[in-house]
């Protein structure tokens, strides 16, 4: 056996029904059989000090599946002796249940042409998110049938979303489960509580090729920030699938339901384009004025988008669509996402630099900007901002909360999300990491080039200037 490093156990760990949630039974360490078909944790009761182990081993599609779990040693030791034989190492795959169909393979192409951005996968800069990406669709419990050919062709975007929204449930310890065609997943935690949640993605009118598309310069107007073109798109997509009345399905009836959602609209757009979803879901935008000489943020309310259609705004500002329980966003839904994941956690190609440029969320009172960054994902700096030690699949994942839901969303479901929800008449946020980012881009480029500057990069695509 080899000893796992913690990143990429807690990849393959996302197969686990709950995930990262092992409750009172902790992880101590893990191991991979030399073959790589097997991978086992030691854990230990944080009650009685109790040691166990669980043994997840691949199946002939390489789904991994788990073939034993024991409890009730008296060592760390005696575990890993028991928990070594169970590994198997040598031995065949894992056949498939009766009944169940073995799982395409995610890089098997038969007739299809495969996207421009599904081909970026090919090249040593994106070795890392091939590999995630491959980890976290073989973890989703039950996929469609045509997820594999939609991933490789048209909707590769919308299936991406799915398996990060997938990785961001599990590592809070949600089990998570697909035992219908719709919604797309209910989440439940170890209290009880429980939701369904439907993913979309916010897509262009016009499709156009992902890669290397030329950016779209950022609204400057505070108007158009927040009530202009990205409010419409995501009031439309929002439309769309309230159309479609999950409520009223017998299994949704009664529970909490959420749409997650991520944006495509335009090129870049999802650096830009959060302030939008806010306008249209509560109405209300924010500017900054001078108040005795200091800034001060004030909302500026509307009740309709900008354009000839005067879409009203405000989804969630009276009880209309109170089966609508909250939106879950995220404005990092992208390759570069799995590539820091997995390279901030030590799995970076030699020879490549990767550098994160954006802006953190800024907690001073009325500031609406941002702070600017330029960090090496590989530095310990940067993994310093996570407690996880690399970046955290949650980290960018925001609730945003009906406050006229029939069946509000328990903030305890999706603990280590942002929450936005209303208290006293105000909108509050409550945050799990003390680093927010408002939007951000990954450079990659060879070590032996110079670094790129933020000044530079700022000065071309910062969305405020």
């Amino acid at each position: 056996m080899k000893e796992l490093r913690q990143w990429e156990f807690d990849i393959y760990a996302l197969s686990l029904p709950r995930g990262h949630g092992f409750g009172d039974r902790l992880p101590v360490g893990a191991w991979q059989s030399d073959d790589g078909l097997a991978c086992g944790v030691v854990t230990r009761d944080a009650t009685d000090g109790s040691f166990g182990f669980l043994v997840m081993r691949r199946r002939v599609d390489f789904v991994w599946i788990v073939t034993s779990k024991e409890h009730g040693f008296t060592s760390k030791t005696e575990a890993c002796a028991r928990m070594g034989p169970c590994m198997k190492d040598g031995s065949p795959r894992e056949a498939l249940p009766p009944g169940v169909p073995p799982r395409p393979s995610l890089y098997d192409f038969q007739e299809r042409t495969p996207n421009d951005i599904f081909k970026l996968l090919a090249g040593p800069s994106h070795f890392p998110a091939a590999w995630t990406l491959h980890q976290l669709y073989l973890a989703l419990p039950r996929p469609d049938q045509n997820w594999v050919s939609d991933c490789q062709t048209r909707n590769f975007h919308t299936r991406l979303w799915e398996a990060q929204i997938l990785a961001s449930f599990r590592e809070q310890g949600l089990l998570v489960t697909q035992p219908v065609e719709s919604p797309d997943f209910h989440i439940e935690n170890r209290s009880g509580e429980e939701a369904w949640v439907e993913a979309v993605t916010a897509n262009p009118p016009v499709p156009y090729n992902h890669v290397n598309a030329s950016l779209i310069a950022a609204p400057t107007a505070r108007e158009e920030i927040f009530f202009g073109s990205a409010a419409l798109r995501f009031a439309k997509t929002l439309g769309n699938k309230l159309g479609r009345d999950y409520h009223q399905l017998q299994h949704v009836a009664e529970k909490p339901f959420m749409i997650a959602l991520a944006d495509f609209q335009a090129p870049a757009s999802m650096t830009w384009s959060r302030e939008g979803l806010i306008g249209y879901l509560y109405g209300e935008g924010a500017e900054v004025i001078e108040v005795d000489g200091s800034p001060q943020a004030i909302t500026m309310p509307r009740k309709h988008l900008l354009g000839p259609s005067k879409f009203p705004s405000g989804l969630f500002s009276d009880d209309q669509h109170s089966e609508l329980s909250a939106i879950i966003f995220s404005n990092a839904c992208s390759l570069a996402k799995l590539n820091r994941v997995a390279v901030s956690g030590r799995g970076a190609p030699e020879g490549l630099r990767y550098t994160r440029i954006g802006r953190f969320f800024d907690r001073t009172p009325g500031a609406l900007e941002g702070i600017p960054f330029c960090l090496d994902v590989t530095s310990d700096k940067y993994r310093r901002l996570w407690p996880q030690g690399y970046e955290p699949w949650s980290a960018e994942l925001e609730v945003f909360h009906n406050p006229f839901a029939r069946n509000p969303v328990p903030f305890e479901l999706l603990p280590e999300a942002t929450h936005w929800f209303e208290e006293g008449g105000e909108q509050v946020c409550r945050s799990f990491y003390a680093t927010s980012i408002l939007w951000s881009m990954t450079l990659i480029t060879d070590v032996g080039k110079p670094e790129p500057r933020l000044e530079d990069f700022l000065a071309k695509s910062d969305p405020e200037q």
